[in-house]
């Protein structure tokens, strides 16, 4: 397998799980539901394991950006799907912003080993 892939794969293993992690935390009720926080935890662990993977090959400025910029619009589109959040139009130019922000950085960007 591509080591490249592999790292980009690792990445997303790791947004995957921040997401998830972060989507459980309203539901741990600030840590007070045994359950939850324990997936909530479980699930960060995971992501930052994943995360170290990908560093092995994708720069560490170029990795952050995309798992917190990834990372944000899962998020987001979480939040309006499970927790039915709604979003104004601010909000929605500013979750655009980001992706293109993330695409720029892969498709443009001489930092990232292609």
């Amino acid at each position: 397998m591509n080591p490249l892939l592999a790292a980009y794969g690792a990445l997303a293993l790791g947004i995957v799980s921040e997401v998830i992690g972060t989507s459980l935390l309203p539901r741990t009720e600030q840590f007070t539901k045994l359950g939850p926080t324990a997936a909530a935890i479980t699930s960060f662990i995971v992501a930052l394991f994943f995360l170290s993977h990908a560093l092995k090959l994708i720069p560490l400025g170029v990795t952050y950006a995309i798992w917190c910029g990834v990372g944000m619009v899962l998020t987001a589109t979480v939040s309006v799907l499970v927790y039915r959040s709604s979003f104004d139009l601010p909000a929605v130019l500013g979750i655009i912003l980001i992706i293109c922000g993330v695409v720029m950085i892969n498709v443009f960007s001489k930092s990232v080993a292609h």
